[in-house]
């Protein structure tokens, strides 16, 4: 998409460029570090894989329970300066992963490591909201970041694959050094970005609850949040699939899932044209519930198949897996800064991050259930979930905006 000369001055001015960057190098080292943490815990570090999913566990609720609290925070206080702390600990948390010698103390790392991910994207986004005005720039400057973000962790899954052909102790320590060194980059970029200004006087608290009071906000959010189950769809609900219910090769959910990156790569900013005010941005998110629900069924009719031409149905599967989660992002941003109080940026993002990792918990529970106890029924079931979340949202979005 191009930038208007006017709007690329703003954009520049507000540095959300360095905050693309460093969103890209960040995500290097998630895509290096996400690769390997199984193996290092369980081979380097000899921890039973019980406890490496008890610490999985425990920091998923404390960061459902502190996202909002966080995005909250930024908007008593300086969104940057939060962000940056955050970072910091996160890059903290990482490097101790080199001290861990039992289980426990596994589980208070992951703890700081995984907690404040999700304060932190709400805190991310509220920046950008406080930096520039207007939903179209505000969702524009999100698809960027996650266009960097995408290329970034592809690099850093590549990184990956060499240190876990190595499969050796320092090379695992060596690949935790480059992640603290991503997180310390991201840190010192965010630093240089400019201060927003607008802050409220009152505290954190006050904001939650303004949100958690917000009926057709939350309405909103509870609705679209359900589609993120598209990312598990990928990652747990594919590769089960081809395994046990047909006879293609595993290595097509591999190929499937570059389909996607590259497609996100491409097209994510494009798609924002779409989600501009929120009419549009609740009519993108039905279209995504369709386009998801439509590459569930052409899943399910691959059961027991093999050959080019199934090959040829789970590719273009995969096609509307990604034009549906295209769609899913952009709409989702586009609701969620539209809708929200510009002076409480902060706490909806908060609430709309608590609610998107609250079905990220149970997403791949809910792909392996269906998938291994419905087969070919499981992906329809799905797909009516798809669609039983996104048609309701123009109603919803109407709702909440009668009450802005």
């Amino acid at each position: 998409m191009v930038v208007a000369p006017a709007r690329q001055v703003e954009y520049e001015a507000a540095g959300l460029g360095r905050l693309m960057w460093g969103r890209g190098i960040s995500a290097l080292g998630d895509g290096l570090w996400f690769t390997i943490w199984a193996l290092y815990f369980t081979r380097v570090l000899h921890l039973p894989p019980a406890m490496v999913g008890l610490a999985m566990a425990v920091a998923g609720g404390v960061g459902l329970v502190t996202a909002m609290p966080l995005g909250a925070m930024a908007d008593r206080f300086d969104p940057r300066a939060i962000l940056v702390t955050i970072t910091v600990l996160r890059g903290l948390a990482m490097a101790s992963y080199t001290l861990v010698r039992d289980p426990w103390m596994l589980v208070l790392v992951t703890t700081f490591f995984v907690a404040p991910a999700n304060g932190a994207s709400a805190v991310r986004t509220a920046l950008v909201a406080g930096l520039v005005t207007g939903t179209q720039a505000r969702v524009g400057a999100l698809a960027r970041q996650r266009v960097a973000q995408h290329v970034g962790y592809a690099v850093g899954a590549g990184a990956g694959a060499l240190v876990l052909a190595a499969d050796r102790p320092s090379a695992y320590l060596v690949a935790i050094g480059g992640n603290v060194l991503s997180f310390a980059v991201l840190a010192v970029l965010t630093a240089t970005v400019a201060s927003p200004g607008g802050r409220g006087e009152r505290g954190p608290w006050p904001r939650v609850r303004i949100v958690l009071r917000d009926r057709p906000y939350l309405a909103v959010v509870g609705a679209t949040s359900v589609l993120s189950l598209c990312w598990a769809m990928l990652s747990t609900g594919l590769p089960l699939w081809i395994a046990n219910a047909t006879r293609l090769p595993l290595s097509l959910s591999g190929v499937v899932v570059v389909i996607s990156s590259v497609g996100i790569a491409a097209l994510q900013i494009s798609v924002t044209r779409f989600t501009g005010t929120t009419a549009r941005a609740a009519r993108t998110t039905v279209w995504a519930g369709a386009f998801l629900a439509v590459s569930c069924v052409l899943l399910a009719t691959t059961a027991g198949r093999s050959g080019a031409g199934a090959i040829a149905v789970v590719t273009l599967a995969a096609l509307f897996h990604l034009a549906g989660e295209l769609g899913f992002v952009g709409g989702s941003w586009g609701l969620s800064v539209e809708l929200m109080r510009e002076d409480a940026r902060g706490a909806y993002q908060g609430v709309s991050e608590a609610a998107t990792a609250t079905v990220q918990m149970f997403a791949p529970a809910v792909f392996t259930l269906a998938l291994t106890t419905l087969a070919a029924w499981g992906w329809l079931l799905v797909a009516a979930v798809f669609l039983a979340c996104s048609l309701p949202v123009p109603a919803l979005a109407r709702w909440a905006a009668r009450t802005r």
